[in-house]
């Protein structure tokens, strides 16, 4: 009942102050007439100023038992709509909503006048005008591959000079696989062959056209060529309904080779894109990687298509999944991470969500997803609902309103939501003789017998061999399904109840133990952590071969006479394909610039600058210019891996620990935990550096780091140990952590500064032998630390004491753009240009030169020379000071 009076206030003001408008603008309570409102680009192509909304709810009125209401409707349309009319439309949203609403109207309008109490008068007239709108839609198919343009005119079709359309070159997959159901029931009411042939013929060039070796499909296609031009592929926009309509062409129509395509898509779709609960976009050439980290709301009818498949487990915890979102913003936003955090806004008041839980209810018996429905019907009445219809969601977080209601919430939503509480008793027809398109209208099942023009098997494709399995539960028979385990739902999805407050979707996802579901899908690259003996035995059964090289890295290898099974052999190598591509997709993305940490106590005083590995978490220092400054200490255990046993000695001084043993994320909260106000991770990989090898960022650990608000810095073996030495030797060591060296005028503002720190009379002296052996003494030598020298990438780096690195490795290291030289003497003195600065500026070193031991001996030759001198001339001071400023100027330009 609640959902008949919802019903009524959308439909009542939608004929009262929108009609014959194709929309209601709730907001303003006004009709949406195309051309006479700002537009909003492709949303407007379903706008054709045919009462597009009156259309899409006609089998709705019949649905929710308003025949009076229904034939009044229909009289409306057959005086009122005009057809012809010099307007661009979507092809696809003009088929499924308005050809679809026709045929749907004619089908409920027939099964009336057969009862004998309505639509007494009707003859055929919705069938007549659908019939008008298919010819009106034919020019779309006017291209060589027989896959239909995007647009056409209503009046001139796609050639024609006045047509305004027939320039695109690329469609949906869903638009041109998404018409088979309209246009074959068309012909088969008709007799008209000619239009089931159409959408036959693009759905076999669309099969065609596969990926072969995924047996994926894209998510836009070239019309003419054929070519995929978006290469990504799921089960959300641009894709859906193609599926959908594979198997529903199967129901309605009988036709096998429909079954068997859906059925190897299907098993795509299953071994690349789902990743429970999750459904995530791969490429189909590559379909072990994830093209995205997002998911869109449209997916939601993907649950309701898997029990229609009869795959009702993974159905259950999708759904729930979604369910969950909902929960957490009250609506599906339009698209969400895998994190479940907004990524768009918007709500549109779609219906796939509702149509999931309607059929999971059927397939089921639940009451749970009763339940569900009623949170649904609550929040569009609470937060949607205004006193001119219902609004679609602006933005979900903050409850504003979008002056929309499109026609699919009165043909879609309603239907759903009614059939979800509706008893058999409330219904006048059985809906169990109609199949549901895409746009929810009803196709009555007895024409898969009727008109039956066009041969059921098509030999001349060939179909890949599945598992039997594939083809178990195909349209199962609801009555039985679950007639003796009534919880059974329930316990798919107890386990997934708290998946989005957790924000944990790769643990779940992997999480086959606790979901019972059998044997375990391979091991995927992305979820690999060395650290995990589990793991390296799935290697080993896989004949995958870890191998620690000498310069630290790891290489894998694979042997497939050594795996356990062709099936093992198989999983190894789509694992050794997908950790190739993700390492290289780990070197394009998120790649941070190197850090610096520069000691600035005495003796060092801001001279010496290591380059640092960042972190992709904790405090981004190019966002805090003035870095993060103290003293250092070494915590207890070094690892950090377990609580801190000396926070007395960390609290507010930075935290020296050695990589390994556990993720990097693990050791920042620990010392955060002590009171550390950052953390520097030593690698433990002995004779390690910059000099020589790749300088890598620190990645998270899969999960939330939010919670993790210090700065974080890497250094390799060799430039850790000067700091380790410096406190050796001084014991109290200052250091500043930031994203670029800083100038003394910087590090030292409003602090005494020694005397000695201006004599750079003794430190010439020093270095003039060495000096005098090159020609880099430049007066902008100070741009040494700045000069960048991409140094490579290496797509693993391996943890320290035998154990590996590379994605989800305990430290797992990113590549990130490294600096040729390692340690810089950051004199400010421009006269002095000393072995190091020369380093930096002639690359040409190579890692055998003497070059890192001179630089050693000169850091302690500088660090233990005598420093107290008399001062320079005031003049003296400012003129190094000004040549300092212009140099740090100049670094500003550049990477460290």
């Amino acid at each position: 009942n609640q959902v008949l009076e919802m019903f009524d206030h959308a439909y009542s003001n939608y004929m009262e102050h929108a009609y014959p408008a194709d929309e209601l603008m709730p907001l303003t309570c006004r009709g949406r007439v195309r051309g006479q409102e700002p537009s909003r680009g492709d949303v407007d192509d379903a706008l054709g100023k045919f009462s597009l909304t009156l259309i899409d709810t006609l089998d709705t009125l019949v649905v929710l038992n308003k025949t009076k209401e229904f034939e009044e409707a229909v009289k409306k349309v057959i005086k009122d709509v005009n057809l012809d009319n010099d307007i661009v439309v979507s092809v696809f949203e003009t088929n499924i909503r308005v050809l679809g609403g026709l045929l749907g109207g004619h089908s409920v309008a027939i099964m009336l006048k057969e009862k004998g109490e309505y639509m007494q008068w009707y003859n055929g007239e919705l069938l007549h005008m659908a019939k008008e709108l298919g010819y009106k839609l034919l020019p779309a198919f006017n291209t060589t591959s027989g896959l239909p343009y995007p647009r056409v005119n209503l009046k001139f079709g796609v050639r024609h000079p006045e047509a305004r359309t027939g320039t695109e070159s690329d469609t949906c997959t869903a638009c041109a696989g998404t018409l088979i159901l309209e246009f074959a029931a068309l012909s088969r009411f008709t007799g008209t062959s000619i239009f089931e042939e159409y959408a036959r013929k693009a759905l076999d060039f669309i099969w065609e056209k596969r990926q072969r070796s995924s047996n994926l499909v894209g998510v836009t296609i070239n019309i003419h060529t054929g070519d995929w031009v978006r290469k990504d592929s799921g089960v959300g926009a641009g894709i859906d309904s193609y599926y959908e309509y594979l198997l529903k062409a199967y129901v309605l129509l009988g036709d096998d080779s429909f079954l068997e395509r859906f059925n190897t898509h299907y098993d795509a779709i299953m071994r690349y894109i789902s990743q429970p609960p999750l459904l995530l976009d791969v490429h189909i050439h590559k379909p072990m990687l994830n093209a995205r980290t997002w998911m869109d709301s449209l997916l939601a009818f993907f649950p309701g298509l898997q029990v229609l498949k009869g795959d009702i487990r993974p159905a259950i915890e999708t759904h729930e999944m979604l369910y969950q979102v909902i929960k957490k913003h009250n609506f599906l936003p339009e698209a969400f991470t895998t994190d479940f955090r907004v990524h768009w806004a918007q709500h549109p008041l779609r219906p796939e969500f509702a149509e999931s839980t309607y059929f999971l209810y059927k397939a089921t018996g639940d009451p749970y997803y009763l339940e569900v429905g009623k949170t649904l019907i609550e929040n569009l009445n609470k937060y949607a609902r205004v006193p001119c219809g219902f609004a679609a969601m602006k933005d979900v977080r903050t409850g504003s309103h979008e002056d929309r209601m499109d026609s699919f919430f009165l043909a879609e939503m309603f239907k759903y939501l009614y059939l979800l509480f509706a008893d058999k008793e409330d219904m006048i027809f059985d809906i169990e003789d109609y199949i549901f398109t895409t746009e929810a209208h009803l196709l009555p099942l007895w024409l898969s017998t009727t008109n039956q023009t066009v041969s059921k098997k098509n030999t001349s494709t060939e179909y890949t061999e599945l598992d039997d399995s594939n083809f178990d539960w195909t349209c199962p028979n609801t009555q039985i399904l679950f007639p003796n385990d009534p919880m059974f739902a329930q316990s798919i999805r107890e386990p997934l109840k708290n998946v989005v407050d957790k924000s944990c979707p790769r643990g779940i996802s992997r999480a086959e133990d606790s979901l019972g579901s059998g044997p375990k899908p391979p091991l995927r690259a992305r979820d690999f952590m060395a650290s995990n003996p589990e793991h390296l035995e799935i290697l080993k059964k896989m004949g995958v071969s870890l191998i620690h090289l000498k310069d630290g890295r790891v290489q894998l290898v694979q042997h497939a006479v050594q795996a356990a099974s062709s099936l093992d052999a198989e999983d190894g190598l789509r694992f050794m394909q997908e950790m190739i591509e993700l390492s290289s997709q780990q070197q394009k993305e998120q790649q941070l610039p190197p850090r610096a940490v520069q000691i600035v106590s005495h003796p060092f005083f801001g001279r010496v600058v290591l380059t640092a590995g960042p972190a992709q978490f904790g405090m981004d220092l190019s966002k805090h210019k003035a870095g993060t400054r103290g003293f250092v200490a070494i915590i207890k255990p070094y690892n950090g891996c377990s609580e801190i046993t000396n926070p007395e000695a960390v609290k507010d001084k930075i935290a020296l620990m050695q990589r390994g043993q556990c993720m990097f994320a693990e050791k920042a909260r620990n010392i955060q935990k002590a009171g550390a106000i950052g953390g520097i991770v030593i690698d433990d990989n002995e004779g390690s550096s910059s000099d020589t090898a790749p300088l890598f960022q620190m990645a998270g650990d899969g999960k939330n780091t939010d919670d993790i608000t210090i700065p974080m810095l890497f250094l390799f073996n060799k430039e850790g140990n000067i700091i380790l030495d410096a406190i050796r030797e001084y014991e109290a060591v200052e250091v500043l952590l930031s994203d670029k060296a800083k100038d003394r005028a910087t590090i030292f503002k409003g602090k005494m500064i020694p005397n000695y720190i201006f004599d750079s009379n003794l430190e010439m002296d020093n270095m003039d032998q060495k000096s005098s052996e090159n020609d880099s003494h430049k007066p902008n030598s100070e741009e040494a630390p700045s000069e960048s020298q991409d140094a490579g990438a290496v797509s693993e780096e391996p943890e320290g004491g035998g154990e590996s690195s590379g994605v989800g490795d305990p430290d797992p290291l990113s590549p990130a753009s490294t600096d040729s030289a390692s340690v810089s003497m950051a004199d400010e003195d421009p006269h002095a240009s000393g072995p190091t600065e020369a380093s930096a500026l002639e690359p040409a070193h190579t890692p055998g030169d003497s070059q890192p031991q001179e630089q050693n001996t000169q850091t302690e030759a500088n660090s233990k020379a005598h420093w107290d001198s008399k001062v320079q001339p005031m003049e003296s001071i400012l003129a190094d000071w000004n040549e300092d400023i212009e140099a740090f100027e100049m670094m500003e330009k550049d990477e460290l």
